[in-house]
Protein backbone atom coordinates (compact mmCIF):
# COMPACT_ATOMS: atom_id res chain seq x y z
CA UNK A 1 0.00 0.00 0.00
CA UNK A 2 1.61 3.29 -0.75
CA UNK A 3 1.42 6.04 2.20
CA UNK A 4 -0.90 8.23 0.40
CA UNK A 5 -3.47 5.69 -0.25
CA UNK A 6 -6.59 4.90 2.05
CA UNK A 7 -8.48 1.88 2.81
CA UNK A 8 -12.51 2.13 3.13
CA UNK A 9 -14.06 1.01 6.52
CA UNK A 10 -14.92 -2.21 4.58
CA UNK A 11 -11.46 -2.65 3.06
CA UNK A 12 -10.46 -2.10 7.01
CA UNK A 13 -12.24 -4.26 8.51
CA UNK A 14 -11.12 -7.33 5.67
CA UNK A 15 -7.68 -6.68 5.97
CA UNK A 16 -7.51 -6.68 9.75
CA UNK A 17 -10.32 -9.31 10.59
CA UNK A 18 -12.30 -7.30 13.04
CA UNK A 19 -15.96 -7.12 12.47
CA UNK A 20 -17.31 -3.47 11.66
CA UNK A 21 -18.85 -2.88 15.36
CA UNK A 22 -15.21 -3.46 16.56
CA UNK A 23 -13.41 -0.77 14.20
CA UNK A 24 -16.15 1.67 15.00
CA UNK A 25 -15.91 1.22 18.87
CA UNK A 26 -12.02 1.70 18.07
CA UNK A 27 -12.96 5.20 16.64
CA UNK A 28 -15.99 5.91 19.50
CA UNK A 29 -13.29 5.59 21.97
CA UNK A 30 -10.81 8.03 19.79
CA UNK A 31 -8.19 5.02 19.10
CA UNK A 32 -9.12 5.84 15.55
CA UNK A 33 -9.71 8.86 13.55
CA UNK A 34 -10.56 8.15 10.13
CA UNK A 35 -10.49 10.35 7.43
CA UNK A 36 -14.54 11.17 6.47
CA UNK A 37 -16.51 12.62 3.58
CA UNK A 38 -19.77 12.68 3.99
CA UNK A 39 -20.49 9.07 5.93
CA UNK A 40 -17.89 7.54 4.32
CA UNK A 41 -14.33 6.61 6.19
CA UNK A 42 -11.16 6.27 5.13
CA UNK A 43 -8.47 4.85 6.77
CA UNK A 44 -4.44 6.22 5.64
CA UNK A 45 -1.35 4.86 7.03
CA UNK A 46 -1.52 6.57 10.53
CA UNK A 47 -4.93 4.57 11.20
CA UNK A 48 -3.54 1.16 9.49
CA UNK A 49 -0.28 1.50 12.21
CA UNK A 50 -2.30 2.54 14.85
CA UNK A 51 -4.79 -0.39 14.47
CA UNK A 52 -1.82 -2.58 13.89
CA UNK A 53 -0.78 -1.41 17.48
CA UNK A 54 -4.10 -1.94 18.77
CA UNK A 55 -4.79 -5.34 17.82
CA UNK A 56 -0.47 -6.40 18.90
CA UNK A 57 -1.58 -4.90 22.39
CA UNK A 58 -5.29 -6.52 22.44
CA UNK A 59 -2.83 -9.89 21.72
CA UNK A 60 -0.55 -9.01 24.59
CA UNK A 61 -3.50 -9.05 26.71
CA UNK A 62 -3.79 -5.28 27.36
CA UNK A 63 -6.72 -3.72 28.43
CA UNK A 64 -7.95 -0.52 26.15
CA UNK A 65 -6.71 2.39 27.67
CA UNK A 66 -3.04 1.18 28.05
CA UNK A 67 -3.73 0.49 24.60
CA UNK A 68 -4.40 4.17 24.75
CA UNK A 69 -1.38 5.32 26.34
CA UNK A 70 0.98 2.68 24.21
CA UNK A 71 -0.48 4.79 20.98
CA UNK A 72 0.55 8.07 22.85
CA UNK A 73 4.17 7.26 23.20
CA UNK A 74 4.03 6.38 19.42
CA UNK A 75 1.88 9.49 18.11
CA UNK A 76 5.12 11.92 19.77
CA UNK A 77 7.73 11.16 21.59
CA UNK A 78 6.41 10.47 25.39
CA UNK A 79 8.10 11.50 28.53
CA UNK A 80 10.31 9.14 30.55
CA UNK A 81 8.33 8.99 33.27
CA UNK A 82 5.53 7.57 30.03
CA UNK A 83 7.95 5.35 29.09
CA UNK A 84 8.84 4.05 32.56
CA UNK A 85 5.38 3.53 33.19
CA UNK A 86 4.85 1.70 30.22
CA UNK A 87 7.90 -0.64 30.27
CA UNK A 88 6.38 -1.41 33.89
CA UNK A 89 3.20 -2.39 32.67
CA UNK A 90 5.02 -4.52 29.88
CA UNK A 91 6.67 -6.26 32.28
CA UNK A 92 3.91 -6.75 34.60
CA UNK A 93 1.96 -8.30 31.71
CA UNK A 94 4.81 -10.39 30.77
CA UNK A 95 4.97 -12.22 34.25
CA UNK A 96 1.13 -12.57 33.66
CA UNK A 97 1.64 -14.10 30.29
CA UNK A 98 4.74 -15.86 31.67
CA UNK A 99 2.42 -17.74 34.33
CA UNK A 100 -0.48 -18.35 31.83
CA UNK A 101 2.21 -20.14 29.59
CA UNK A 102 3.52 -22.08 32.70
CA UNK A 103 -0.58 -22.89 33.96
CA UNK A 104 -1.16 -24.12 30.36
CA UNK A 105 1.80 -26.64 30.14
CA UNK A 106 0.83 -28.18 33.38
CA UNK A 107 -2.09 -28.49 32.25
CA UNK A 108 -1.40 -29.84 29.20
CA UNK A 109 1.21 -32.79 30.96
CA UNK A 110 -2.15 -33.35 32.98
CA UNK A 111 -4.19 -33.62 30.67
CA UNK A 112 -1.78 -36.43 28.47
CA UNK A 113 -0.67 -38.68 32.12
CA UNK A 114 -4.49 -38.74 32.40
CA UNK A 115 -5.41 -40.05 28.77
CA UNK A 116 -2.11 -42.17 28.77
CA UNK A 117 -3.71 -43.65 31.38
CA UNK A 118 -7.04 -44.58 29.80
CA UNK A 119 -5.24 -45.88 27.09
CA UNK A 120 -3.71 -48.17 29.44
CA UNK A 121 -7.02 -49.34 30.69
CA UNK A 122 -8.50 -49.32 27.48
CA UNK A 123 -5.48 -51.81 26.49
CA UNK A 124 -5.42 -53.72 29.36
CA UNK A 125 -9.68 -54.69 28.71
CA UNK A 126 -8.80 -55.99 25.46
Amino acid sequence: MQDNALLSFKDMCARFDVTPRTLRYYEYIELLAPKREGRARFYGAREIARMTLILRGRRFGFGLEEIRQWLELYDEKGSREQYEVWIGRANRQLAALEEQRDELTRAIEDLKNTRDEATEILRKMV
